[in-house]
């Protein structure tokens, strides 16, 4: 897919402007996803939560992330980008304030609901920004490691961290982290949306609906299965007869491969060999959820799992930058939010529902979530076939 002919290329400067943005409001956005193993605890001991509205709950959040992407087709392209950054930071700061405070369940589902919307706002302006840059890859690997990092942490510091404290003060040390994300908000080109507005109006490469379709179905299919996989890790493992403390090992020498390989594909960046990249990521996805069938052992269970999160954190950046080179000046970006929220709602209840269906077994989940790798993977490459550069 063609650039836009008479849009700038961003300069150097812009690149590392946008990469530092990228950086910083990944890794402290995302934190409030990542703490739910912390935070869950605390809220059932401060509120006196069910199950079901502690789920609920995480849900919520997860369900504002990808809503964002609604309201965003109308203010992306009209609003200076630092603006917008700066609002939506100041509501995630005084959503998190408030959490802080709250002392009915009802009022915090509400503050919670809207200040993952904010979050969401801003994670479609890192998406589209990401693909702005003259190393999509590179900006989404960097999208993807500082994720990963922040979540390592999280796993690692929390809990101790506040062992002793209540709910209140993991909200409290969010809005914290959210203010510190303020000071990188002018390292970005707020007008680079509105300045292609114009050129798009003159110059316009139109995107192919298939390709669209095939794109964004890619990204749904690939969250959905990796999603439902990783959720049931340590149950695959407990069923085949391993100790606990032997799987969390595995899980966070898996975490690490993770790490590992997004740094690899962010260190790359746009390469001549992203299709093949690609394909080799998505085999290797797809034989690492092969080798999860019939319960396995400790050594093959511990080698799907690496190599499933080594394959899945590899292959996403050069995903989202296919997706990328479809923009054409339209909001494609913004729509491949909706999809992750949407994979990663329905990967966990659709592989929960067929685990239950089938009496505690594995198969039906496994089987359908290779079938998702394989569909994800189809459709990659129909995005991918001729492509121009």
């Amino acid at each position: 897919m063609t650039r836009l002919l008479n849009t700038p290329m961003p300069t150097r400067a812009s690149d590392r402007g946008t990469y530092t943005y990228v950086a910083v409001y990944s890794a402290v956005l995302y934190t409030v996803l990542l703490i739910a193993p912390v935070v869950a605890g605390k809220l059932i001991q401060q509120f006196g939560l069910t199950p079901v509205q502690l789920g609920g709950l995480f849900s919520l959040e997860l369900g504002a992330f990808s809503l964002a992407t609604v309201p965003a087709y109308l203010w992306l392209r009209r609003i200076n980008l630092r603006t917008a950054s700066y609002l939506f930071t100041a509501v995630v700061i005084a959503g998190n304030v408030l959490s802080g405070f709250v002392d009915s369940f009802p009022l915090l589902v509400a503050v919670r609901f809207v200040t993952s919307l904010a979050a969401g706002s801003i994670t479609v302006i890192l998406l589209t920004l990401s693909g702005k840059t003259s190393n999509p890859s590179r900006a989404f690997g960097i999208f993807v490691v500082f994720q990963l990092a922040m979540g390592a942490l999280i796993l690692a510091v929390f809990p101790a961290l506040f062992a002793g404290a209540g709910v209140s003060a993991i909200y409290w040390t969010l809005a914290g982290l959210g203010i510190a994300c303020l000071a990188v908000v002018n390292r970005i080109d707020g007008e680079v949306l509105r300045r292609e507005v114009p050129a798009a109006a003159a110059v316009r490469t139109k995107v192919p609906l298939g390709k669209f379709v095939a794109g964004l179905a890619a990204v749904f299919l690939f969250y959905v299965a990796l999603s439902g996989v990783w959720s049931f890790m340590a149950q695959i493992s407990a069923a085949a007869g391993t100790e606990l403390s032997a799987t969390s090992l595995v899980l966070s020498v898996a975490t690490v491969a993770g790490i590992a390989s997004a740094l690899v594909a962010t260190v790359l960046g746009d390469t001549p060999r992203r299709r093949l990249y690609l394909i080799a990521g998505y085999l290797g996805m797809a034989a690492s959820v092969a080798l999860l069938f019939g319960a396995p052992g400790l050594l093959q269970f511990a080698v799907a799992a690496v190599i499933f999160k080594f394959a899945w954190t590899f292959i996403l950046p050069y995903l989202l930058s296919t997706l990328s080179d479809l923009s054409g000046g339209g909001h494609v970006m913004n729509t491949t939010n909706l999809m992750i929220g949407g994979g990663f709602a329905v990967g966990p209840v659709l592989s929960g529902a067929l685990i239950q269906s089938g009496g505690g077994s594995f198969t039906g989940m496994l089987a359908l979530s290779l079938a998702g790798v394989l569909a994800s993977f189809a459709c990659m490459l129909l995005v991918q076939k001729r492509r121009a550069v």
